[in-house]
């Protein structure tokens, strides 16, 4: 991915040109459906350049529920700061007049690609659209007094990485924005300066800004000078060609007690019985149903956003969390940090069930680390090390567990993969192997020489070439752990005691930070059960295609460990103990029925519409 010009001496943000902004935008989609069959070049820079088209029916849907909120002031002024073809101005356009018959119309269009903007002017020919082929990011300072009556856009979604860090800190002091940071951020961040009191944005946007960490600058912005009325979460609904769940949010520059509509749209695996009807007419209608959407099964569910119209519950952070509820104010949250979440009454009366019976979270009892990543998984990471006419030294080659190896409560290898692990396993500090004792490691990496002298990353850090990225602590390896997968539909929390090395595509909690076995049995039997995946729904939700779940740190971190001295939950402790050491496979029932006790549940408050994924 191409960097920015003004890298470097200059803080100037604003000069970029052209070229680069086109290799870097990452915008999910500028043109319709029926254009999808373009020329194979055409696509395959498309790709590349991590663009794909709108579909039109989209694109309508975005404009008809932008323009649900607009109140016209003798003419409706509308803008995309990202328009590419101008698909979403075309939608609006004609949502509009149809919407405000005799209200006069003007659009405004930008984009850094002339080639975009180009054919933006020919299928747009006797519209009255004013089209910019230049940074908007600059231009938006001489708009800022323009008082747009709406902000239309998908704008670029290009993460920290691509960005560079030095650009990721010009944009940062520029647009206040804290942490990591994509282009969506500095583009919704200039809405507010552009809209007259009472506008409306409409964001077509991924939905990662609602659970993660990083989305933290899209809810500040949301919270301060905006005010959410309708978001939905489309989920796995495949709209897009890319791998990308997007959200549409429509929000008012004005401060509003009226409620948000929340929807959100996931498919389901068992959706037999499911209605054929029109996905986006579902959504609008934010009618709770079951559908068929292109072949495949799609819920609908639907609430409105109140973040926070309550007090935290007691003094605990991980309950102190935005929710939907069916009425009330908006009462947007102070702490930014905190994710956005669905929640009905008995859903939130459920949580504070369960916090009643919380001792710590998982986050509080120990740290969670992801597994090692090489960056070079070619050259450290084979199942053939046997076949090769002079391997590494036995001493650095390591038993590997990946997602492959993990089934609730136990390692099941499924190939005998190995990793060359070239640190001094008994310091707890990263400490290099001398290669000069290892003379077979060090002719093979050797071999490989220019693909790891090439990560500059690396070296440029002060490290060796021959190591790899992040190797975690060396001494805590030979440890009992508890090991679970980066992604899956279900938990499946297990316990090693093999020694070996986990994954990039895992994560893993060392017993001795724990502090005892017991301790980790209990752990596993919550993350196992019935309980751990409606608390991971109810709170985190982050859902991929497919139902499958990140199990990522800062998710796990807040699951719920009920008191260890409790009867109760020695109970759930000495019935993890057997299914671990004696390998017998947990009655699914017994085991929900162990964690609601430890929680001070009754086996009904688990939720009938939640079965136990082990």
């Amino acid at each position: 991915m191409n960097s920015i010009e003004s890298i470097g001496s200059s803080p100037d943000i604003c000069r970029f040109t052209r070229a680069e902004w086109s290799g870097m935008d990452g915008r999910v989609g500028r043109a319709a459906a029926d254009r999808r069959a373009s020329a194979s070049a055409g696509a395959r820079v498309r790709k590349r350049h991590g663009r794909h088209y709108t579909p039109v029916r989209l694109a309508e849907f975005l404009a008809e529920r932008l323009l649900e909120h607009v109140v016209p002031q003798g003419r409706l002024r509308i803008l995309d700061p990202a328009c590419g073809d101008g698909e979403l101005l075309l939608a609006v356009y004609r949502a509009a007049v149809r919407r405000f018959p005799g209200i006069p119309v003007q659009l405004t269009g930008f984009d850094l690609d002339a080639a975009a903007v180009a054919l933006a002017r020919e299928r747009a020919a006797g519209l009255p659209v004013t089209w910019r082929v230049g940074d908007f990011l600059c231009a938006a300072e001489e708009l800022a007094d323009s008082s747009f009556d709406a902000v239309i856009t998908n704008p670029p979604y290009v993460r920290t990485q691509q960005l560079g860090g030095a650009t990721a800190r010009l944009l940062s002091v520029r647009f206040g924005l804290r942490g990591r940071i994509d282009l969506t951020h500095p583009f919704v961040a200039s809405v507010p300066r552009l809209l007259r009191p009472g506008g409306v944005l409409g964001l077509l946007c991924a939905n990662r800004f609602l659970t993660t960490k990083a989305g933290a600058n899209l809810r500040a912005l949301l919270r301060a000078d905006l005010t959410p009325v309708e978001l939905y979460d489309l989920g796995d609904t495949k709209l897009f060609d890319a791998a990308v769940l997007p959200a549409v949010t429509v929000a008012v520059r004005a401060s509003l007690a009226t409620p948000c509509r929340y929807v959100s749209a996931y498919e389901i695996p068992d959706g037999e019985s499911a209605e054929t009807l029109d996905l986006f007419t579902a959504l609008a209608a934010a009618r709770e149903c079951s559908l068929r959407h292109e072949g495949r099964h799609i819920a609908i569910e639907a609430g409105t956003l109140d973040p926070g119209t309550a007090a935290p519950l007691e003094d605990s952070v991980e309950f102190a969390v935005p929710v939907l509820s069916d009425s009330g104010p908006i009462v947007r949250p102070a702490d930014v940090a905190t994710p956005w979440r669905m929640s009905r009454p008995s859903v939130d009366e459920w949580l504070r069930r369960v916090r009643g019976g919380t001792w710590r979270t998982f986050g509080e009892v120990a740290r969670i680390r992801v597994g090692i990543k090489t960056t070079a998984d070619r050259v450290f990471i084979s199942d053939r090390w046997e076949h090769r006419p002079s391997p590494p030294e036995p001493e650095l080659l390591f038993d590997l567990i990946t997602h492959h190896d993990l089934v609730p409560w136990r390692i099941s290898r499924e190939r005998p993969t190995r990793v060359l692990y070239p640190y001094d396993v008994s310091c707890s500090r990263r400490t290099p192997v001398d290669l000069d004792g290892f003379p077979c490691a060090a002719a093979y990496l050797a071999e490989h020489k220019d693909v790891l002298a090439a990560r500059a990353y690396l070296t440029a850090s002060g490290r060796e070439w021959f190591e790899i990225w992040v190797p975690q602590r060396p001494h805590l390896w030979r440890h009992p752990k508890l090991v679970f997968p980066d992604i899956s539909v279900a938990p499946r929390f297990a316990l090693d005691r093999s020694g070996a090395i986990v994954n990039g595509d895992c994560y893993w909690i060392s017993v001795p930070d724990i502090g005892s076995e017991t301790l980790a049995y209990l752990l596993m039997g919550v993350a196992n059960s019935a309980l751990g995946l409606r608390f991971y729904d109810a709170v985190c939700g982050n859902r991929l295609y497919a139902a499958r779940r990140r199990w990522i740190t800062q998710y796990v971190a807040r699951l719920p460990v009920p008191d260890p001295s409790t009867a109760a939950a020695d109970a759930l402790v000495r019935g993890v103990r057997a299914v671990v050491e004696e390998g017998a496979a947990p009655d699914p029932g017994e085991l929900d029925e162990w964690v609601a006790a430890a929680f001070g549940l009754g086996s009904a408050q688990l939720g009938d519409q939640f079965s136990s994924p082990a």
